[in-house]
């Protein structure tokens, strides 16, 4: 009942009314940012994923999970005989109207898995390392780090990727965080409505040391604006490796 009342939820609710979910095209890229085509892509999570177990916490509607589950045999080279030999894929989503998207869209694919539920359940419950693993605008800055960042590190094989977009700190104006508590923001409905939810927004050294506290070391943090939304930074994206 908790998670049909989120924010989530309604958004969710509100994208299935607007019309059925169906078959898509793979995307061509995987997107970090609010800006389509910005930025890095799938490199982020390592130069060849073929085969690679990679983890999604928060995959929405499944774009970027079908985009890794279809990816050729290494990123820029030519594919062998035409065949994906994409990475294999587990997108896990708070809300089970999301998860009924996504496999609406790719369910088709053989190596991409969808998974309703909380991403610190399942990293609890899961027994699998992954060889990556990854929140577009999802879970990381939405559950308490102190608990999230240790759970990824349990189900990440050391040495590997843990990479995360997060809406950037200061933008619009905002300041960021001073402390560990997390600060209130909203959640825009196709309707327009906004909904209050609770939201992390560090500064890169924040992050950085709870990063460290749970066993990880930060490698690379990048900074992005969509002009749209004036000229400070939007998203912040930071990549990490497991100790």
């Amino acid at each position: 009942m908790l998670v049909q009342a989120s924010p989530w939820h309604a958004h969710a609710l509100q994208r299935t009314a607007a019309g059925l979910a169906e078959p898509l095209s793979v995307p061509a890229r995987m997107e970090w940012t609010t800006r389509p085509g910005q930025g890095p892509g799938a490199e982020v999570l390592g130069p060849d994923l073929r085969g690679k177990r990679l983890l999604e916490l928060g995959c929405g509607p499944g774009h970027n999970a079908a985009h890794l589950a279809t990816l050729p045999q290494a990123l820029g080279s030519a594919q062998a005989g035409g065949i994906p030999t994409g990475a294999r894929v587990t997108g896990v989503d708070l809300v089970g109207l999301q998860v009924r998207r996504a496999r609406s869209h790719y369910g088709r694919l053989t190596n991409l898995t969808f998974v309703a539920g909380h991403a610190l359940h399942y990293l609890h419950a899961s027994d699998e390392r992954f060889d990556a693993i990854y929140s577009v605008f999802g879970a990381v800055g939405l559950v308490t780090p102190e608990l999230l960042l240790p759970a990824i590190a349990q189900r990440l094989t050391p040495g590997r990727v843990l990479a995360f977009s997060v809406p950037h700190p200061q933008r619009g104006g905002r300041s960021p965080s001073g402390d560990d508590r997390p600060r209130r923001d909203h959640v825009a409905l196709p309707d327009r409505t906004r909904l209050p939810i609770a939201r992390w927004e560090f500064t890169t050294d924040r992050w950085e040391r709870h990063l460290r506290q749970a066993g990880f070391w930060l490698t690379s943090t990048q900074e992005f604006h969509d002009p749209r939304m004036g000229h400070r930074p939007t998203t912040l994206l930071i990549r990490a490796r497991r100790l």
